[in-house]
């Protein structure tokens, strides 16, 4: 990038694709009982649509490397836009072989572009990689809240097959604007070489460490996304109601991204930033767990807590790793093993709760979680580098 007319053009894209990473697979949660309803989906099958596009986060993560090698960075992008438009699109038809094929077309798309964006931000944005970290963080969030909220009235109205629908909005607009990145200049790949020398993330500890923080974060709030709703529901709360508060939830991760890249980058060392935030998760769990009447707070608490932890950790991806070849290699780990995790939760929580009949273990296994998550950031947070 050689000018900021083409890096502000960049960014801009960065923020568009955003939009499109969360969205499209949060904002169908509110609908699931709607859903498997007029589908006649059992607990099982309504299970699968949260737990497939995560099981399609870990599988492929590790592969985008090997993608971005052959078509770039930017054309790699622009093959997971359209795949989570197409993605869409089947999730919408309304049968349930082309629910599940959307539903892990999506999880695909999201998985590239998740792991991608850090490695663009490493490579043309590196003075500033927290604060635009933030930023592309707070559109996401943002676009995630306002589907959650949004989907529920256009369902009651057009049914939950057209709301869905709706969500192609985001990933529409992303590739016809992303296009023109196509165009503006030469794509850039990774080299074999590059490739080769990252294998050594794998057996890093500091590589782990990274990896383990965001997973457990990735659990426990995949984990909310899922069951948030149902909870709230069991514990006296209308089903509109839960789903304003679903839309809390996703409309909190994105308030940090207004100060935390901020506060991260004027600090080398970042141990005691990444424990508050997993302390944060501890409050708001067992806050749900002992009033579940004050749910708005506690669903405030734990959006911001998860939200700033995102960030950090997506932005410890870049700021650990000593090149943008690296970070992708990094990026496509973490989020790897991280979604193995989150893939893991939801289903575990749903049997957990079945078996025992309520709510109170389910929430303890999250805080354990924490905690671990908390210690992991501790260790993450130290002022290294990988291969140092």
């Amino acid at each position: 990038m050689t000018s900021s007319v083409t890096k502000r053009s960049l960014f801009i894209g960065i923020l568009l694709v955003a939009m499109t990473l969360r969205a499209p697979f949060t904002g169908i949660a509110p609908l699931l009982p709607t859903l498997g309803d007029s589908l006649q989906l059992d607990t099982l099958q309504i299970g699968l649509l949260t737990t497939l596009p995560l099981l399609a986060f870990a599988l492929l993560s590790p592969l985008v490397p090997l993608l971005t090698r052959h078509l770039g960075l930017e054309r790699s992008v622009a093959v997971a836009l359209v795949v989570i438009c197409l993605g869409v699109v089947l999730r919408s038809i309304g049968h349930i072989s082309a629910l599940y094929l959307g539903t892990v077309l999506i999880g695909a798309g999201i998985a590239v572009g998740n792991v991608i964006l850090p490695s663009l931000l490493k490579r043309d944005f590196a003075a500033t990689l927290p604060k635009m970290t933030g930023a592309y963080s707070l559109t996401m969030g943002v676009s995630a809240a306002l589907a959650s909220v949004i989907v529920v009235p256009l369902a009651a109205k057009l049914g939950w097959a057209w709301a869905s629908f709706s969500l192609l909005l985001l990933p529409l607009l992303a590739l016809a604007v992303w296009t023109l990145q196509l165009k503006g200049h030469s794509v850039s790949g990774l080299s074999r070489p590059a490739m080769s020398s990252d294998r050594q993330i794998w057996r890093s500890a500091l590589a782990w460490q990274i990896t383990l923080f965001l997973g457990l974060n990735s659990l426990v709030y995949y984990v909310l996304v899922s069951w948030l709703p149902t909870f709230l529901v069991d514990s006296g709360f209308s089903a509109t109601q839960a789903g304003s508060l679903h839309g809390l939830l996703q409309l909190a991760t994105a308030l940090p991204g207004l100060i935390i890249g901020a506060v991260i980058v004027r600090y080398r060392d970042q141990r005691w930033i990444a424990m508050m935030m997993a302390a944060l998760w501890v409050i708001s769990l067992l806050g749900l767990w002992g009033m579940p009447s004050w749910a708005i707070v506690w669903v405030s608490i734990a959006g911001v807590g998860s939200g700033a932890a995102m960030i950090l950790g997506l932005s410890l991806i870049g700021l650990r790793s000593v090149s943008a070849h690296q970070a992708v290699a990094l990026s496509g780990m973490a989020q790897a093993i991280g979604y193995l995790l989150a893939a893991a939760g939801p289903a575990a929580i749903g049997k957990l709760h079945d078996q025992s009949g309520g709510w109170h273990l389910p929430i303890l296994f999250c805080t354990i979680c924490a905690v671990i998550m908390m210690i992991m950031g501790f260790l993450a947070g130290k002022d290294r580098v990988i291969g140092a």
